[in-house]
């Protein structure tokens, strides 16, 4: 948890002082003052971004009862990652800035994770396999052919690392237009198709009955699981953004019937989560001197939130 290239006022910071500091100067940028932002709060606001896609999108994996394949989504995905670096690395954004182009990861991302859903539903369908055995076995052929290619042609990067741990101290101011740009995306999609992704939830065989494709919906889902494992990557990669898409939405079930309130419920838990486990872990660091993983630190928060 290092500077950006300035003083981090964060550093030496408590619990109490880290929320303290933060809250003097939120007020002084309201009041017209101007900061570059710090490391710290780059942290934050990528984890509250995060946090945020994988509330919306991962409360409907869980009515569904799919996140099974959310967590297979989650591990593929790599693949796409992989893809995505190859196709960039001779040119543009990863030689000069060290960040992988954002077309190409959403482009590869989702086509990976509509070759998992239609990889897992052709194995149910005409193999006969059951859905669970469907899920594992792709996933897992996926997740090593994408740690197969990261171990032979990505060895000399850090995408390997980052895309399957993630590193929420190495995180850049420009990482937050990915994430804010996926959270646009599916804030948009769930208010635009809340009442589709709605009925196609709880009922699937009177959607059909009124017209509506509930394949479709289901993909468009995946499409967005997708889009937002990517933008997680760089902050948890594709293993702990699972927590973010099942956590949340899973407390918010049992605090709520209402699916509305459990969309705004699901993104409230993961974002205090955030914020509480970047200064949760700056605490550690003061006090201790022990430098735990900022991503690893939010996880263990959020299933704390979770038993509690």
């Amino acid at each position: 948890m290092e500077s950006l290239h300035y003083h981090n006022p964060y550093s030496g910071q408590t619990l109490i002082t880290f929320f303290w500091e933060l809250f003097i100067r939120i007020w002084n940028f309201l009041r017209g003052e101007s900061y570059p932002l710090a490391t710290d709060e780059v942290q934050i606001l990528v984890l509250i971004g995060v946090a945020a896609s994988s509330g919306l999108v991962g409360s409907f994996l869980v009515l569904r009862k799919m996140t099974m394949l959310a967590n297979s989504l989650s591990h593929t995905i790599l693949l796409g990652i992989v893809a995505a670096f190859l196709l960039t690395r001779g040119g543009l954004d990863y030689a000069e800035t060290g960040m992988l182009n954002i077309q190409a990861l959403l482009g590869a991302s989702i086509a990976t994770g509509f070759l998992t859903a239609f990889l897992t539903e052709f194995l149910t369908k005409s193999a006969r396999l059951q859905e669970d055995a469907s899920t594992g076995l792709v996933f897992t052929t996926l997740f090593a052919l994408g740690i197969i290619l990261v171990t032979l042609l990505t060895r000399s990067a850090h995408v390997g690392t980052e895309a399957v741990m993630g590193n929420a101290d190495a995180l850049h101011i420009d990482d937050l237009k990915l994430v804010y740009f996926v959270l646009a995306a599916n804030v948009v999609l769930c208010i635009l198709f809340f009442k589709e992704y709605k009925i196609t939830t709880f009922d699937p065989g009177l959607a059909r009955t009124f017209g509506i494709a509930v394949v479709f919906f289901n993909y468009l889902l995946m499409a967005q699981v997708s889009a937002t494992v990517i933008g997680a990557f760089r902050a948890v990669g594709v293993l702990m953004v699972l927590a973010f898409i099942t956590g949340p939405p899973l407390t918010a079930r049992l605090l709520t019937h209402d699916l509305k309130k459990m969309l705004l419920l699901s993104v409230l838990i993961g974002g205090f989560a955030s914020l509480f486990g970047v200064a949760l872990a700056r605490h550690f660091l003061t006090v201790w001197g022990i430098a735990l993983s900022t991503g690893g630190v939010v996880v263990c928060v959020i299933s704390l939130i979770y038993v509690s």
